[in-house]
């Protein structure tokens, strides 16, 4: 069958977004099926396209993907009306595709929730099998962030997220919370599936790749790296917190390094000048083979977030998988389903939300044991190869698809 896949912040690997995505649709080529992505122009990622575009839209194939990449800039550092004004036209352009574009089934993908309204379009228009895959539960998270609080916006996107559920033959989630948020909006468990983020082994592995270290990581101390968006969700002051703690307790040899941008890291860099911590690192994104090198380069990665109950169980970081793929235990600063996981398996470290004192308490601990490093590390890896392998992952999405179509 001939799926058209939506996802506004498509990336390959060449890229330094996160590439579920293009692991999934090339699940799909690899069982027979086509696959049209169809996405927007995101600064934190690479379509893999270089032609010049044509009516403000760029089109070729990527690795037996063919791209269709509407030429909508979209940045972190966007403000929310300029963010939700590029949404809104990405949806307006998705849907006119979906109406006129030849295809047999339909896949969205969030975030934005906006990410729907072609499905919906392609679904009630023309009948097409339609599944709706979320990442982020809308409007519970941003209203429990506090990031909108506008009860009118609330409100559309309320009727939007269930009317997506509603309209889907089906929906994926990739966390237990987000199964769950599905769920309560009236969908049927059968209806529902989780399918998480998981780890490219092949990428991370530890064993074929050669290792780099961070620039400004002193090659003799221990480094912990932080690796993604600087945004509000992330929380990452809580790293200069413990940073600030650890200048404290004259502990130079630990060192923070933060790959990645995002609307907050010119505020965070300004803070750690202004308060001296000589030992955090702010380096610019990397594709993510290049981050492949990185992640051997250094001890520990950081999964950090906001203390927002939200976040618990409904998120599935990137991050976190390709820790864990690349054989790197885990500092984790709130409670949910990773920390959970982490706890159970030995690859890593929990620690309590917005406690500094306990945060560098684990970085210490983590750079005076390093046999036990050591050993949290080869855990996070037969972790990854016993639990989140994605291509066995890919292989559930492509069953999860053939199945919806088969059953309509």
């Amino acid at each position: 069958m001939h799926v058209l896949y939506y996802h506004q912040h498509f990336s390959t690997p060449s890229g330094p977004g996160g590439t579920r995505s293009y692991e999934m649709a090339r699940g799909l080529i690899e069982r027979g099926h086509r696959v049209t992505m169809v996405c927007g122009s995101y600064a934190g990622a690479d379509t893999g396209l270089r032609g010049r575009p044509v009516r403000g839209i760029r089109k070729g194939d990527i690795d037996g993907i063919h791209v269709i990449e509407f030429c909508l800039p979209y940045s972190n550092y966007d403000g929310f009306l300029k963010r939700a004004w590029t949404f809104i036209r990405f949806a307006i352009q998705s849907s006119i595709l979906a109406f006129t574009y030849d295809y047999d089934f339909l896949f969205a993908t969030s975030t934005p929730l906006t990410a729907g309204i072609p499905g919906i379009v392609g679904h009630i228009l023309r009948r097409k099998p339609f599944v709706f895959e979320v990442r982020d539960l809308w409007p519970e998270l941003p209203r429990e962030m506090g990031v909108i609080t506008n009860p009118l916006v609330l409100k559309a996107m309320d009727v939007l997220e269930w009317f997506s559920y509603h309209t889907a033959n089906a929906c994926i989630g990739l966390s237990p919370g987000i199964v769950e948020g599905i769920r309560r909006r009236g969908i049927d468990s059968k209806h529902v599936i989780m399918i998480p983020n998981g780890c490219d082994l092949d990428l991370f592995d530890p064993e074929n790749t050669d290792p780099i270290r961070p620039e400004g990581a002193e090659k003799n101390d221990f480094a912990a790296i932080f690796t993604g968006a600087h945004g509000a969700a992330n929380g990452l002051d809580a790293v200069l917190d413990a940073a600030l703690e650890l200048t404290k307790r004259g502990r130079k040899n630990i060192q923070l390094v933060f790959i990645g941008d995002g609307k907050l890291k010119p505020s965070l860099k300004k803070r750690a000048e202004s308060e001296k911590l000589d030992n955090c690192v702010f380096l610019d994104p990397v594709p993510k083979r290049e981050l492949a090198q990185l992640l051997q380069g250094v001890d520990v990665g950081m999964m950090i977030l906001a203390n927002v109950p939200a976040f618990y169980y409904g998120t599935s970081p990137n991050k976190f998988f390709d820790y864990i793929a690349s054989g790197l235990p885990v500092l984790n600063n709130y409670p949910g389903w990773l920390a959970d996981m982490i706890t159970e398996n030995k690859c890593g470290v929990v620690v309590p939300p917005e406690n500094p004192e306990a945060f560098a308490d684990a970085l210490q601990y983590l750079a005076d044991h390093p046999e036990e490093v050591t050993e949290m590390g080869k855990n996070a890896r037969a972790f990854a190869r016993n639990s989140f392998d994605r291509k066995k992952l890919a292989n559930v999405f492509v069953e999860w698809l053939e199945e919806v179509a088969s059953n309509r």
